[in-house]
């Protein structure tokens, strides 16, 4: 089968997975990564199929019981999301259904059962969801495409391999931008009779206690799920933040930071719009230095994704970092500290303990400070190998941006090096680039950043 007729500015970030038998029943969005109604690539191109196809469109979400180590305070986020997310694609004649279990084999199932014209997803490289999409093919017996609604180029335009670093990537994407950084076009809404016959919008009655996420405490209050929060702070921040970003974004005690990510991770926002209105803005070195973060930087961790299949454990490392580390791995460390001292901030560097607290009570920490905290676990963890699983592990569990590829690329960054090179050798990390206190003071004011913490936490703002 060949895709429906489908816009150019759509169908060129579509592509058919796998063939099948087209049914007489829905075209299925099946949404996963991008949880939004608006600037949704993937929404429009099932949308515009269901229309070319003259059937209805049906729309999925598939609750995974468990995914990657996510909290009560993830999936909490998430379903207040998906309830504005339902909201809005009622108000345009589109009804989300809400399924749970092994999310491919049950997302393929419930279309099978409805006859499937069609089914479009998200592209999405996390390594967990790579499985999803595999059983999905498996389990559909329709044709099944992907949309890259999260990439302003998408991921296998951009570059046909694994990228060594950022600059052969910048190399690459920087000249396609003026063709793909566009503006998203609304989506339309489907005739009122799109609603017959759908299933009603529900959570499990028990969410998201029967789900197997560890409870990480009291929900956020500081930070509001949703798209229309999303947009919201992309408006203040174009109106208060970006002029200072460039100048502010690698000092942990100030507020220099565009505060999106959460949204960007959980589909709320799209990276796109974001990069589409900063664009719009008078070039500075403010906006350059913030669209090479939600461009390079971020697609870049999806192309590490996508083209390593190791991508999210220690063997995904470079292998020049692997032979550093594995030549040191018997180095004296200057202490050695447990997961649950770590997860608790019970260490003897007050920065780092600031970082972590930030981290657990907020679900956010800063850019700069993270990078400082996996590096400090490399230095304090007996072996590399523990290390990468330790950050990996407290990153997915508490940061409301975890489980994801920017995670990934982000902790085999400061532990094994990846899209770096090698710098003078030293104990424990050999040419892995080093941190430490006596660096992060010359740049900010740590104890300024520290009482900020404590300030944050005590409120929990």
């Amino acid at each position: 089968m060949t895709l429906p007729h489908l816009p150019r500015d759509i169908s060129r970030r579509t592509r058919l997975l796998k063939d099948g038998h087209s049914g007489n029943g829905p075209v299925i969005y099946w949404m996963s990564r991008d949880q939004r109604a608006a600037d949704n690539w993937a929404l429009l191109a099932a949308a515009h199929a269901a229309s070319a196809l003259s059937r209805p469109l049906r729309v999925f979400f598939c609750l995974a019981p468990a995914f990657s180590g996510a909290s009560s305070r993830h999936y909490g986020f998430l379903a207040e999301g998906l309830r504005q997310v339902a909201g809005s694609l009622a108000a345009k004649n589109i009804p989300l259904e809400i399924l749970t279990g092994k999310p491919g084999i049950t997302a393929g199932k419930r279309a099978h059962s409805m006859n499937a014209a069609l089914i479009v997803t998200d592209f999405d490289p996390y390594p967990e969801k790579r499985s999803w999409k595999t059983e999905l093919l498996k389990t559909a017996s329709c044709p099944v495409a992907e949309t890259d609604a999260h990439n302003i180029v998408p991921s296998w335009i951009a570059s046909p391999k694994k990228e060594y670093s950022a600059a052969t990537f910048r190399r690459k994407v920087s000249p396609l931008l003026p063709e793909w950084l566009t503006d998203i076009p609304e989506i339309e809404p489907m005739p009122p009779m799109n609603m017959e016959g759908a299933a009603p919008f529900a959570f499990p009655g028990t969410f998201p206690a029967s789900l197997s996420a560890p409870d990480t405490g009291d929900p956020l209050e500081w930070i509001t799920p949703g798209e229309h929060a999303a947009s919201e702070r992309l408006r203040i921040f174009l109106r208060e933040g970006l002029e200072r970003y460039g100048q502010e974004r690698n000092d942990p005690g100030l507020d220099g930071l565009s505060g999106l990510s959460p949204w960007l991770h959980f589909g709320h926002l799209s990276a796109q719009r974001a990069a589409f209105a900063v664009s719009a803005t008078p070039e500075t070195e403010s906006s350059k230095a913030f669209l090479e973060e939600l461009i390079i930087r971020r697609e870049l961790a999806d192309n590490f994704c996508h083209f390593e299949e190791a991508a999210g454990t220690y063997g995904g490392l470079p292998e020049w970092s692997r032979k550093t580390l594995d030549a040191h791995r018997k180095d004296s460390r200057p202490v050695l500290y447990d997961i649950h001292t770590l997860e608790k901030a019970r260490t003897s560097d007050p920065l780092w303990n600031a970082a972590q607290r930030e981290m657990t009570s907020r679900g956010k920490m800063h850019g700069w400070a993270r990078m400082y905290w996996a590096k400090k676990i490399l230095e304090w963890s007996p072996s590399p190998e523990e290390a990468f699983i330790t950050a990996l592990f407290l990153n997915d569990r508490y940061e409301l941006d975890g489980r994801d590829p920017n995670g990934i690329a982000g902790i085999s960054w400061a532990i094994g090096g990846l899209h770096d090179r090698p710098w003078p050798e030293r104990p424990v990390f050999g040419t892995v680039r080093y941190m430490n206190y006596g660096g992060a003071a010359r740049k900010f004011n740590v104890k300024h950043y520290i009482q900020k913490i404590d300030s944050l936490v005590s409120t929990n703002l």
